[in-house]
């Protein structure tokens, strides 16, 4: 058997974008895989109704990842759809958000590669643009920002550098989102107001963007962590820093 046999007879491994939550905003290309898989493997924050989503035939494994809880990590996942692309026609792994932000996609696609099987790429709504949309919060608006940052709040070890140039960010754009920022509010908070960003600007942190259980804190630089804490408000959420998050109230939103 040559190379290129022995490559037709690996299945394909499709890195798919589950969106935010909300079922309606799943891509037409990402159901009609869901609908024909033969394996999915999902992501934690992947809503209950884009899993029912999943061809009822197809094998279904939970591979999700939570702050302290991991279901398998990163090098098994990568490993398990290497294995299933062996004996199955077409693997679903199925990421919340878009694979490639903030999504480990890019891993991901980089073994599968290396490793010879082939894999295709389906973007998705990321959540730090439905989320704010959801909110009533535009991240781009003529009289208020013409420039968003987009950056996670949780830095894996072993990185290619330290940590996030929060000086940059805080002078770099008018508009700033943080995935994943709700765990480390307090750093993230206390390295913006240092690099000068003006304690009262407006923050909002939008829990559950898109799905039915979304809620929203609305608040100030300065008293956002005490606000936290107070309401006990928890993550999964995305931060969303800027003047634009006045423009709630004008959306109806307030």
């Amino acid at each position: 058997m040559n190379g290129q046999e022995g490559e037709n007879c690996l299945g394909k491994v499709y890195l798919v974008g589950a969106g935010p939550g909300d079922p309606g905003l799943m891509t037409l290309r990402g159901k009609g895989l869901l609908e024909c898989a033969d394996v999915v493997v999902y992501d934690a924050l992947v809503s209950p109704q884009i899993l029912a989503m999943i061809n009822p035939l197809a094998e279904q494994i939970d591979a999700g990842k939570r702050r302290g809880r991991h279901s398998l990590i990163q090098s098994e996942t990568t490993a398990l759809l290497i294995e299933k692309a062996q004996s199955h026609a077409i693997v679903v792994r199925l990421k919340g958000g878009d694979p490639f932000v903030f999504g480990r996609g890019g891993e991901e696609m980089e073994e599968l590669v290396a490793a010879g099987v082939p894999v295709e790429v389906v973007p998705g709504i990321t959540s730090g643009i439905a989320a704010p949309a959801y909110a009533g919060i535009p991240l781009t608006h003529r009289l208020y920002s013409s420039s968003v940052t987009f950056v996670t709040g949780h830095e894996s070890a072993g990185k290619y550098r330290p940590a996030v140039n929060w000086q940059a960010i805080a002078h770099g754009s008018e508009t700033i989102v943080i995935y994943m920022g709700v765990h480390n509010l307090t750093y993230i908070v206390e390295e913006l107001t240092q690099a000068g960003l003006a304690g009262d600007t407006p923050i909002a942190l939008v829990r559950w963007g898109t799905r039915p259980e979304q809620s929203e804190l609305i608040g100030k630089l300065e008293t956002i962590v005490a606000d936290v804490e107070a309401t006990g408000f928890e993550a999964p959420a995305i931060v969303v820093i800027g003047n634009v998050v006045e423009l709630r109230q004008k959306m109806g939103k307030g």
